[in-house]
């Protein structure tokens, strides 16, 4: 069998979303299924890394991208005001009017590639792996115009992001664009993949009669083999990460000001520049580091040497329930304890539960996360905060290997 996965996030970009189909790529080929991916040559990501894929060259097909860059436009917009933020707005204003995302033009590319590449590598099945929810539309060409089958593999929920303010007018239009793209993958595909059951949900509420798989994102363990945890004389806690749309650090950095251990919070990503403002005001300056964007194996070495690490998902809502975060999984292969500041009641809250990996509490409960916190420290101090465990049936059941098997299993059960 030989399958085409098509991702716009592949290394040399960086960030977690590159993680998912990368390792698909790595490990289905361990399955007897040869895997090729079309990517973009660059994807004018704002992030980038350079990791060794382990993946022959002659298995990934680049393509030229002549889409809008990456930007993160509330850090363009901060500190201007009057003429300036106008002139600034107006610049970054064209994207917005690219639907269904700002990421379709690579489709103008992709799409030759895509039918030169099936036809020269024998391909019979195509993957498209979102987001961005726009590299969907190459699987109805793929198997129109090439005959070959579709799987759409769907990480992020196409109608409802969690992370987006649905009050906002243009916010519900981009969303309501995006209803094509679910008909699209209703209508045409042979087997869809979720992240989670309420992706899986919203494409069997929009008509979908192909089989749909939930395959959630995996820890990677093996990441951490040759990686050792260093205690140090100050207690360290550690987010890895960007901060975007509603994710709010400012409760946490509250309960943190109201501690009087010695303890010092790390965050290693984007961070906004008025959170940072907000936190050098309220007198955080020396219990904070801010590190930009590393290379992920930067990122996992710091997530190694810390006493323990912070997840913060927001609260909104039933949008916000079951997130798919793929920095869940990370955290527990790391095996340092979890503060997770997360909705009490969602996915994420009970995974960490479920592995007995730290303590859960109300991303907004100042309170609670300042009793958390203290807890750890205290645990710290007395040296009663080792790595996690977990049951051996556990942690192959979370293991990335283990998910590309659920993959594995799907692709050969195509007809």
């Amino acid at each position: 069998m030989r399958i085409l996965i098509c991702s716009f996030y592949f290394p040399p970009s960086g960030g977690g979303g590159v993680q998912r189909p990368l390792r698909f790529a790595r490990q289905l080929p361990e399955f007897g299924i040869e895997t090729h991916i079309l990517t973009p040559g660059d994807s004018k990501w704002i992030h980038r890394d350079e990791p060794t894929t382990g993946i022959p060259e002659r298995f990934i097909h680049r393509t030229r991208y002549i889409g809008p860059r990456g930007r993160l436009p509330a850090e363009e917009l901060y500190g201007l005001n009057g003429v300036p933020r106008l002139l600034k707005k107006a610049a970054l204003t064209p994207r917005r009017f690219v639907l269904p995302d700002e990421n379709a033009p690579w489709l103008l590319t992709a799409i030759p590639s895509l039918l030169r590449v099936v036809k020269s590598e024998g391909i019979d099945t195509v993957l498209t792996t979102s987001p961005p929810n726009s590299v969907h539309f190459l699987g109805p060409v793929a198997k129109r115009l090439a005959g070959v089958r579709w799987v759409a593999d769907i990480r992020d929920s196409i109608v409802a992001s969690h992370e987006r303010a649905v009050e906002r007018l243009s916010v519900r239009a981009k969303e309501h664009t995006q209803q094509y793209v679910v008909r699209a993958i209703a209508r045409h595909a042979d087997a869809i993949s979720a992240v989670t059951e309420q992706i899986a949900a919203e494409m069997r509420s929009a008509g979908a009669g192909c089989p749909i798989s939930v395959i959630p994102n995996g820890a990677d363990f093996d990441d951490f083999q040759t990686l050792e945890y260093r205690r140090t004389e100050r207690f360290r806690i550690t987010h890895t990460g960007s901060f975007f749309g509603k994710r709010d650090p400012r409760p946490f950095l509250t309960a943190l000001a109201q501690v009087e251990d010695d303890v010092i919070a790390c965050f290693v990503g984007d961070f906004r520049s008025a959170d940072a403002k907000w936190m050098r005001d309220v007198g955080l300056g020396d219990r904070v580091e801010l590190e930009a964007f590393v290379p992920r194996r930067r990122a996992l070495e710091l997530q190694r040497h810390s006493d323990a690490l912070l997840l913060l998902l927001p609260n909104v809502g039933d949008r916000g329930v079951d997130v798919p975060s793929g920095k869940i999984y990370e955290y527990l292969a790391a095996r340092r304890p979890i503060l997770a500041a997360v909705p009490p009641d969602g996915a994420a809250a009970r995974l960490v539960r479920e592995a007995e990996a730290g303590i859960v509490s109300d991303p907004d409960d100042v309170d609670a996360l300042r009793a958390a916190l203290e807890t750890l420290i205290r645990r710290w101090k007395a040296g009663e905060l080792p790595d996690v465990s977990f049951q051996p049936e556990f942690e192959e059941r979370i293991s990335r290997s283990g998910r590309a098997a659920e993959l594995a299993d799907l692709l050969r059960g195509l007809r």
